[in-house]
């Protein structure tokens, strides 16, 4: 059994048990987060129109915090002596499907 749930703007594939990377959620450690199905694929059993989602549910816990990679980046305009030079990292949410349910 798998789903593909919606988490950030993105839409991920996830079975039970799976440990993964979202972006940041506003709550803490040890916290328990339900996510939004797409699609609920069972054997050949699939759930895909909005009345059979309503019933359906993914279910995660909060493991951690992880840092995404660094991107660097630098800017500059030609005979003006304007440069900028810049970087980010972006905070992800580590979370731990721990159900899928039909409903």
């Amino acid at each position: 059994m798998y789903a593909v749930i919606k988490a950030g703007g993105k839409q991920e594939k996830v079975t039970s048990g799976q440990t993964l990377r979202v972006e940041l959620l506003n709550a803490g450690k040890g916290t328990e987060v339900s996510f939004a199905p797409v699609l609920v694929v069972d054997g050949d059993t699939v759930l895909s129109t909005p009345n059979e989602l309503a019933k359906a549910s993914v279910k995660a816990t909060i493991v951690g915090e992880e840092l995404g990679d660094k991107v660097d980046g630098f800017t500059y305009k030609r005979r003006t002596n304007q440069r900028r030079r810049f970087g980010h990292r972006q905070r992800y949410s580590v979370v731990k499907i721990t159900s899928i349910a039909k409903g």
